[in-house]
């Protein structure tokens, strides 16, 4: 948990300055019971109502000092604990985002999830606690134990020798605590994915009434984290009642001993009185560093998972450009192969070249690697062997920021968010209304924008609910060309569109993009048969490359595909 230190430098200033009101207000707190001893055993004995007035008020500036310390220190210490906490888990989402393709697969999305939202609250109510109680705690067990020695050092022995019991036991349970919660943040994270996936596929489980099937799922799940939750809690849950039997045992103890010395006169009542006081306060010194060791394990657990985001390092790395390309070749792969598992090609001896401004069509069934193609253009992942190349230059010898920005793209379950139609489009670039605009036309979207009444400022549900399948795609189309990339990808991004938009999204495309290389992955044969290079893809490997009427006489099954779907006949 070294990393977490990073995040309090910033702030040491004011966590020194809690920590000294903190412990001004604990010491102060520590001095009423042996005041109060003083009081009754040398003060009111004599009778003299200034000295009884002067050291009553004494004990209540102490009390006022311990209660507007304490205050001051926990206020302080939440305000710090919120700037830690917003901090972290900044940083934890932009880490979250900056991870590889490859290491989101390892850690999957709803783990990535529970350790942003379940994760980061554990560890925050641990920093809490720390400033909280991690000061006051060890200053009462320690100053109340000297003080004690000070004032009966036979009653304090008594009391000391419960102490290391109490340790062991708490050092005992929280060594099993931090393994199993971590098997409970586990099964949170099982908990998420399936209220992820029920969130995004609501429509399709009540049309086809599912709704049981997926709440027994759920329940499944819930199970999983309840039996988990259930273990922890009782090992977890031995702690207090053990340490409360113990302190108790550690009172009889002093009160059988005390009995016995103040019988014997070696011991007097108001030390035993003042006694009492302090092992009370030492007992609930002890009860809160019993909770902050159940609080510890959780943070264990839950910093560990954060902290593998955190210092996660992507597989991505930037290497010097081999000069050995053709930089009048836009886009080449050359012999290009790639394993997601490492176990089974996905991608096998993939070779094609592009020049600028001309468009690519690709091809194939389901599963095919079409979208895998894509991937490794835009270098979510690195190819296994053979080499990808833009303008002449291997795609590695890009940094991350230049290869991004030439791609406009529309993925295949491409998302927009809860916002305006413009904003969506826009996402967040530097792109004037008037570009929004003319980016809306050419992707067909301008007229049905138009027609709500608030235009381009129309609401945006999250998850685009409150639009058609064929508008949302329109809205990401526009969204991909707003910004004129250098390269356009559209991952079967027209499929929600009729015959004819789809038709004039095409040739609108080929007018106002003239200069851009277009590449195109799709199911129907009319989306790319106006491409300069058609691939037809199967099981990873190309079958057929070449125009639309090429492929029709010499591709048996791009021929079966076209013929299946219109015929053999084409409209524009």
């Amino acid at each position: 948990m070294k990393w977490l230190f990073t995040y309090f430098k910033p702030l040491r200033t004011r966590i020194m300055v809690g920590t000294s009101i903190k412990i001004i207000g604990t010491l102060s707190e520590l001095m009423i019971p042996f005041l109060l001893s003083y009081i009754l055993e040398n003060v009111i004995v004599t009778n003299n109502v200034a000295n009884i007035l002067f050291f009553g008020a004494l004990m209540a500036v102490c009390a006022v000092v311990a209660c507007l310390g304490n205050i001051i220190a926990n206020r302080m210490a939440a305000k710090t604990t919120m700037i830690f906490s917003t901090q972290m888990r900044k940083e934890l989402f932009a880490n979250t985002l900056a991870l590889s393709a490859r290491n989101t697969d390892r850690f999957t999305i709803p783990s990535l999830e529970s350790r942003i939202t379940s994760d980061t609250y554990n560890v925050q109510n641990f920093v809490g606690m720390m400033q909280r109680m991690g000061i006051r705690a060890p200053i009462l067990l320690i100053g109340g134990t000297i003080i004690t020695m000070l004032m009966d050092r036979k009653l304090a022995l008594v009391m000391i020798a419960t102490l290391p019991f109490i340790f062991i036991v708490v050092y005992s349970i929280s060594r099993l605590g931090v393994p199993l919660y971590s098997k409970v943040q586990q099964s949170v994270d099982g908990m998420v994915r399936i209220v992820r996936e029920d969130a995004q596929g609501i429509r399709v489980i009540k049309a086809l009434s599912k709704i049981d099937y997926e709440n027994a799922r759920y329940d499944k799940a819930n199970m999983t984290l309840r039996k988990n939750e259930t273990k922890v809690g009782v090992i977890m849950g031995v702690v207090n009642p053990v340490m409360t039997l113990l302190m108790n045992i550690g009172i009889v103890g002093v009160i059988a001993v005390s009995a016995y010395f103040v019988n014997q006169g070696s011991s007097s009542v108001t030390t035993v009185i003042a006694f009492m006081q302090y092992f009370t306060l030492i007992s609930m010194a002890m009860m809160s560093i019993s909770r902050m060791f159940v609080m510890y394990t959780k943070c264990a657990a839950s910093a560990k998972r954060i902290s593998e985001v955190m210092e996660c390092t992507s597989e991505l790395k930037t290497v010097r450009d081999d000069g050995q390309g053709d930089p009048s070749v836009h886009i080449s792969f050359e012999d290009v192969s790639f394993s997601y598992l490492g176990k089974k090609d996905n991608l096998k001896s993939i070779s094609f070249t592009l020049k600028k401004g001309e468009r690519l069509g690709i091809i194939g069934a389901t599963g095919s690697g079409k979208s895998t193609v894509l991937n490794l253009l835009m270098r979510f992942y690195d190819v296994n062997s053979g080499m990808i190349r833009i303008n002449g230059k291997d795609i590695r010898s890009y940094t991350k920021e230049e290869l991004s920005s030439m791609f406009g793209v529309v993925f295949q379950n491409d998302f927009v968010y809860a916002d305006s139609i413009e904003e969506n489009i826009r996402f967040g670039r530097e792109i004037s209304t008037e570009n929004i605009i003319e980016a809306a036309k050419i992707a067909q979207a301008h007229d049905f924008i138009t027609s709500f009444s608030d235009g381009y400022a129309h609401s945006v549900s999250t998850g685009g609910t409150n639009l058609s399948g064929g508008q949302r795609q329109r809205v990401l189309i526009s969204r991909a060309i707003a910004n004129n990339p250098e390269i356009l990808i559209f991952d079967d991004s027209s499929s929600a569109l009729d015959y004819k938009t789809d038709a004039n999204l095409r040739r609108a495309l080929s007018e106002h993009f003239p200069s851009t290389t277009v590449i195109t992955v799709a199911q129907r044969v009319s989306s790319v048969k106006g491409c300069d290079l058609i691939l037809v893809i199967e099981d990873g490997v190309i079958i057929g490359s070449g125009k639309h009427e090429y492929l029709m006489e010499n591709c048996q099954q791009y021929k079966e595909i076209s013929n299946s779907q219109m015929g053999g006949e084409f409209i524009d």
